[in-house]
C-alpha cells in the first residue's frame, strides 16, 4: 500500500470537508465522519442510526465512500489487520442503569457473540473466528461515555471496542440486532444467563480458536459453559422478551438468522449459513480455493486470500466478486447505499454507529 498517496488523498477529503478546525476528521454529508488515525488507517465512522437497517445501509455507504478516493493501486482493507480491533459500535443506554451489572451481562454475550458474527481469519495453520487483535494499548471491552445532548435525554453512549468490521450485510445486521435486543433486555430488567466469565480476555482467544463452538469457557465461581450454550441462552431470553412485547419485521428476522446459525454451527452443518455469516463465508471459499490448489492453509496465497476477501474495491474483493455472482444474501439495495453517501438517515433515537 503507497501510504503517503493514501495519506495525501484523506488530506484532500479533510481539508475540503473539514470546517470549523476539525483538524484530522472530516464531516461527511450523510452525517458521518472520516478520520485519518494513522497514515494507512482510514477510519469511517456512520451517522446516528435509529434502525438496524440504516445501520447497514449506512456502514455499506462508507465501503463506497472509501472506495471513491482510492487511486492507482492503493488498497483499503474492511479489517482489523495487524492493529486494534478493527471495529467499534455505538448505542444509546440510560443513565440510570447499573453499569456493573451491564457489564456482568453484556461480556459473555460480546465475547461469544463472534461465533455467530466474525469475519474469520487464519493464524498460521488454525482457522479462527475472529482476527487476532494486537492491541496498542490496553482497552476496556466496553466503555461508557457521558455528552451533553444524550445526557439531557437522561442517556449515555456505550461504546463496544471488540467487534469485528464485517463484509456481509446479513451479518452486520445480526451483530448489531441481537447486541440491540441484550441491551433492550438489560435495561427492562429482563432474565439473563449467568454466564460471567472467570477471564473475558482469555475467553475471546480461545472462543476465536474453537469454530465448532464446542470448547468449554471457565465461568466465575468454577463453572464451565461453550460458546454454543451461552449464545443459545441469550437467544432463549431473547425470544421470551420478544414473545411478551412483541416482535417488528427486522428483529423476527435477526432472530431467525441468530437461531439458524447456532443449529448450523451446533451440527456442523456450515452449508446452512454458507450465504450469510462472514466466517462461514470466507471458510468455504478459501477451503474450496485451497483445495482446488493444493496448499496447506500456512501458504502464502492463503493468507493473502484471506485478506483479500475485505477488500473494499468491488472489482478485486473478493467478497463483493461474490456478491455480484449473486453468492451472498442481501439486506440493503444498491440504490439506497448510494444514496446513503450524501443523505443522513430518518432521524429518530440513535442507537448504533460503526
Amino acid at each position: 500500500m503507497d501510504k503517503f498517496s493514501l495519506r495525501n488523498e484523506y488530506r484532500v477529503v479533510i481539508s475540503a470537508g473539514a470546517s470549523g478546525g476539525l483538524g484530522r476528521a472530516a464531516a461527511l454529508r450523510n452525517g458521518g465522519q472520516l478520520h485519518l488515525e494513522a497514515a494507512d488507517h482510514p477510519e469511517y465512522v456512520t451517522p446516528a442510526c435509529a434502525t438496524v437497517p440504516d445501520l447497514v445501509v449506512h456502514d455499506k455507504a462508507g465501503d463506497r465512500i472509501l472506495e471513491g478516493l482510492l487511486t492507482g493501486d492503493i488498497r483499503v482493507f474492511k479489517a482489523g489487520a495487524g492493529g486494534s480491533f478493527g471495529c467499534q459500535e455505538d448505542y444509546l443506554i440510560g443513565r440510570r442503569g447499573e453499569f456493573g451489572r451491564l457489564a456482568d451481562i453484556l461480556i459473555p454475550f460480546l465475547v461469544t457473540r463472534q461465533l455467530i458474527c466474525g469475519t474469520g481469519s487464519f493464524d498460521g495453520a488454525v482457522y479462527c473466528l475472529s482476527r487476532p487483535a494486537v492491541a496498542t494499548r490496553p482497552r476496556p471491552l466496553i466503555s461508557t461515555r457521558d455528552e451533553a445532548l444524550a445526557a439531557a435525554a437522561g442517556m449515555r453512549r456505550l461504546r463496544v471496542r471488540v467487534s469485528d468490521p464485517t463484509m456481509s450485510e446479513t451479518t452486520t445486521l445480526l451483530k448489531a440486532g441481537a447486541t440491540e435486543l441484550v441491551l433492550r433486555m438489560a435495561e427492562a430488567g429482563g432474565t439473563l444467563p449467568d454466564a460471567t466469565l472467570d477471564n473475558p480476555v482469555q475467553a475471546m482467544s480461545e472462543v476465536s480458536r474453537d469454530i465448532t463452538g464446542r470448547y468449554r469457557l471457565r465461568l466465575a465461581r468454577g463453572r464451565e459453559m461453550s460458546a454454543l450454550d451461552i449464545q443459545r441462552g441469550y437467544l432463549a431470553a431473547a425470544r421470551e422478551f420478544t414473545d411478551g412485547r412483541g416482535a417488528d419485521a427486522v428483529t423476527t428476522r435477526v432472530l431467525g438468522l441468530w437461531e439458524r446459525a447456532l443449529d448450523a454451527i451446533g451440527t456442523g452443518n456450515l452449508d446452512a449459513i454458507a450465504r450469510e455469516i462472514d466466517w462461514v463465508i470466507k471458510y468455504q471459499l478459501i477451503e474450496q480455493e485451497r483445495a482446488a490448489r493444493g496448499v496447506p492453509r500456512s501458504a502464502p496465497e492463503i493468507a493473502e486470500a484471506d485478506l483479500a476477501y475485505h477488500d473494499i474495491n468491488r472489482r478485486r474483493g473478493l467478497y463483493y466478486q461474490l456478491q455480484r455472482a449473486g453468492k451472498v444474501e442481501r439486506t440493503a439495495r444498491d440504490i439506497d447505499i448510494f444514496e446513503a453517501k450524501t443523505v443522513p438517515p430518518a432521524p429518530g433515537r440513535y442507537r448504533q454507529a460503526g
